[in-house]
């Protein structure tokens, strides 16, 4: 099992049972899956950065990403429909909780300059959403042997009912969101 599930099942489940007042354990916000996808717009002048995009997302979560096609053309951006436009990885079960795992623990802490995640990133459903503009921050990546930069977008899919669930959950599971700052009137 992965350190952060079994932190999810010791640790994470009686606080959110106490502060939300459930006692049904299914009940309560839990990780559904998390969404790892990058654009493939730099493919239009550069035909080798689609495999390497694809690489870098093969790398970093041990999957095979699943490119995504454009539905319709686009004249003013030189996409024709059924271009490669992105390549995506869905992750679940144990895989998702070792990502996260690695996520918090070790690719935040490497994003320069890094001084919480905001807190402003939810959908109103209790997802969140976050952006790298870098794919160097992961271990897998070393940085002698990058050739090109690649953005990566992680969306974090719950079961929440509210953005105030979802905060709570991913606060407890080690989160490191920014400090709330005092308004002044």
């Amino acid at each position: 099992m992965s350190r952060l599930y079994t932190t999810y099942r010791t640790v994470v489940i009686p606080k959110l049972r106490e502060n939300l007042g459930e006692a049904n354990t299914n009940a309560l916000p839990r990780i559904e899956k998390v969404v790892l996808n990058t654009g493939l717009s730099k493919s239009i002048h550069d035909p080798a950065y689609t495999e390497k995009a694809i690489g870098v997302l093969a790398r970093i979560t041990g999957q095979q990403p699943v490119k995504t096609n454009a539905k319709k053309s686009i004249s003013n951006f030189k996409i024709k429909k059924g271009m490669v436009v992105g390549a995506k990885v869905t992750l679940r079960g144990a895989r998702m909780y070792d990502f996260l795992d690695k996520l918090v623990n070790v690719a935040l802490p490497r994003v320069r300059d890094f001084r919480g995640l905001p807190r402003d990133a939810f959908d109103g459903k209790g997802n969140y959403s976050l952006g790298f503009g870098e794919h160097i921050v992961f271990p897998e990546i070393s940085s002698d042997e990058v050739e090109t930069i690649v953005g990566l977008e992680v969306n974090i899919v719950t079961n929440a009912q509210s953005d105030e669930q979802g905060r709570l959950l991913l606060e407890l599971l080690g989160f490191p969101f920014e400090k709330e700052t005092m308004k002044s009137k």
